[in-house]
């Protein structure tokens, strides 16, 4: 049952190719776009969480779950080189292990798309709040709006609010220009660069003791989470559909984007350990607090009291660290800085999702009402729609750390099958073309699956449930729908080749390639 209605990768392409979206993305503006979609909240926020788990030891943390998107990214390149089309993760176990899987691979990235849009719309309104209370401005906006429940508070309005911004503009059609993209991505790396060289200077040995406050379990537990702020590079591979030369282009895209992003995390979370200190904050009787607790929220109340609150208690950790440390102004500007530049995360993150339910409809696994296009603006409003209500409902109500938890059990899980296609695909296809070959292919996959696993398995355990019920659901709705509906049921082959095409990626168009 598991590899029924496998559809062919030469199937794939010529689908693509009658019903494409335009080619016009090269190797510099991909890099620029993986870049862009994984410097965010991760290490913006979620800082404050890997220290809560690891302390000083989110250093190694740090390195884990990068090894480990390292392993799956040099696994997708090699199939988002042999197929450069839209879909992603989807759309390979599609061609390799068949329609089941591909079904169940789709609706996990809808965790790690739209969950993570509300992680990111979340981390984005603690930076706002921060921003306006130390600003000139001394604008305290109340807990209670600014807040889910888990903290004391009601709902996060600021949270809902760009959730919303974000997705009436991509409704309209709103689109970046290399220019203006570029300028997001410099934004936050010139922040992150003035962390850097303001922090490091100042670092005491002292505050990398303890190390592992919790223990080992505490590091792996903490590569869990801060996992979430590798996401983002496979949004290079769901532009495949819309790159130039997408052999030669996706996998400088991948791998680029990915280490550049690994060394400025290093380097940054050894500016916050070192300057500041990193230690989890601890219950009354000695006892670890989880992250995103409501204990852990009436503790962190008690401690601001103090003149020095901890890291993990800051829902803007680098600039509490710039501050702390004596550079309040550029504190404030870096506030500025994520205030401005995460909204596109938050765009990259929907739009993403738009493109696999673009996907997923063509094949016709979802209703065709899904790739409806509007009439007057020329995007896909009702999928959009849809996805912007979600994101909003969840960044109202949850804490940014079990938001990422929940969308890393998908995206996961997407990487996982990613590498065991790669596998399949070396077996069952040998002598196809493959622009770029995964080198090691029978040492880098099995360690990207063995680390997926293991990521997964120290996840909070309500991020474990989480999964199982969400893909529960999705077979539901496989089987009164998509089971009977798909393209690859006999008789259901689409009658005209004529599909909706969705607009133009919402970064980097119209613009020569950079050479190599």
């Amino acid at each position: 049952m598991l590899f029924w209605r496998v559809k062919p990768l030469d199937l794939i392409l010529k689908t693509a190719e009658k019903k494409a979206l335009k080619r016009q993305l090269g190797a510099f503006q991909l890099t620029m776009l993986g870049i862009g979609a994984i410097i965010g909240t991760g290490i913006f926020v979620l800082t404050a969480e890997a220290a809560q788990k690891a302390g000083p030891g989110m250093m190694l943390s740090f390195v884990i779950a990068g090894f480990v998107c390292a392993v799956a990214a040099l696994c997708y390149a090699e199939l988002a080189a042999m197929v450069p089309v839209s879909g992603s993760a989807y759309t390979y176990s599609y061609a390799v292990l068949g329609e089941f899987v591909a079904w169940l691979v789709g609706w996990a990235l809808i965790l790690e798309y739209a969950v993570a849009a509300s992680a990111v719309s979340v981390g984005w309104s603690g930076y706002l709040v921060g921003l306006l209370k130390n600003s000139f401005l001394h604008i305290e906006v109340p807990a209670a709006l600014a807040t889910g429940p888990y903290a004391g508070g009601v709902i996060n309005l600021p949270a809902v609010f760009i959730g919303l911004l974000v997705t009436v503009l991509l409704i309209r059609g709103t689109k970046e220009s290399a220019v203006v993209n570029a300028f997001l991505v410099t934004v936050k790396v010139l922040a992150l660069t003035a962390f850097i060289i303001l922090a490091i200077p100042v670092m005491k040995d002292a505050n990398f003791h303890p190390f592992a406050p919790l223990g080992n379990a505490g590091i792996v537990g903490a590569a869990a989470s801060i996992f979430f702020a590798y996401v983002g590079f496979d949004a290079v591979s769901t532009a495949a559909e819309e790159t130039k030369n997408p052999q030669r282009n996706i996998p400088i895209g991948l791998i680029a984007s990915l280490i550049v992003c690994t060394i400025f995390y290093l380097l940054v979370a050894a500016g916050a350990i070192g300057s500041y200190g990193a230690q989890p904050v601890f219950a009354a009787d000695g006892s670890p607090l989880s992250p995103g607790s409501m204990e852990l929220a009436a503790r962190c109340k008690e401690l601001a009291a103090g003149e020095n609150l901890p890291l993990v208690c800051s829902s803007e950790a680098l600039a509490h660290v710039l501050r702390m440390i004596g550079h309040p102004m550029v504190g404030n500007l870096l506030g500025l800085a994520a205030f401005i530049a995460l909204p596109s995360v938050i765009l990259m993150m929907i739009y993403g999702q738009t493109r696999i339910f673009f996907t997923m409809s063509r094949d016709g696994l979802l209703p065709p009402i899904l790739s409806k296009v509007h009439p007057r603006f020329n995007t896909p409003h009702v999928v959009t729609m849809m996805t912007g209500l979600g994101v909003m409902i969840a960044a109202a109500f949850l804490p940014v750390g079990k938001l990422a938890d929940i969308s890393n059990s998908g995206t996961l899980f997407a990487f996982l099958v990613v590498s065991l296609a790669v596998m399949m695909l070396r077996r069952s296809d040998p002598t196809r073309h493959r622009p770029f070959r995964t080198p090691l292919v029978w040492i880098i996959a099995p360690m990207s699956v063995i680390g997926c696993m293991v990521l997964f398995w120290y996840l909070p355990r309500d991020a474990k449930l989480v999964f199982p019920i969400w893909a529960g659901i999705g077979l539901f709705f496989y089987f009164i729908y998509g089971y009977r509906k798909s393209h690859m049921k006999p008789g259901n082959e689409p009658v005209d080749d004529a599909a909706p095409v969705l607009p133009a990626a919402p970064v980097f168009h119209e613009g020569p390639e950079p050479g190599p």
